[in-house]
């Protein structure tokens, strides 16, 4: 008990910098899922009628891997894709590409396709959360 008592008394002396940690934060990081491929089949059908033309699931040209994280959006009035919707720890990313600008971080990917053009009701549980 002494012994126990004395780590503890050692540790509190310590600076918090130089503590061992006892334990390992590994950074989440979502993928595309066959339920977001989904869901994004039901915006896209729901959202032609606003002007979106298409949209693809691809990689991105500085990953390594194949493995899609990137969402692609286009509207009627480009060839350019309008919108980009990235995959960034546990975060879904929305950049304006005609104009370079992020518009928003979500946490899942319906909230970000709605803020392109808001067709599906947002719902707790929606078939692209996380």
């Amino acid at each position: 008990m002494a012994q126990k008592a004395f780590r503890v008394a050692e540790q509190a002396t310590i600076p918090a910098s130089n503590r061992d940690t006892t334990g390992i934060v590994i950074p989440f990081r979502q993928k595309l899922l066959p339920r977001h491929r989904h869901y994004l089949a039901q915006w896209l059908a729901a959202s032609e009628r606003m002007g979106i033309l298409d949209a693809s699931i691809e990689a991105s040209p500085e990953q390594t891997d194949t493995t899609p994280n990137l969402v692609v959006v286009w509207v009627r009035e480009s060839a350019d894709p309008a919108y980009i919707v990235s995959i960034n720890g546990p975060q879904w990313v929305l950049t304006d590409c005609l104009r370079n600008n992020e518009l928003g971080r979500y946490t899942d990917l319906a909230e970000a396709l709605h803020t392109i053009r808001p067709v599906l009701p947002l719902q707790q549980d929606s078939a692209a959360s996380c």
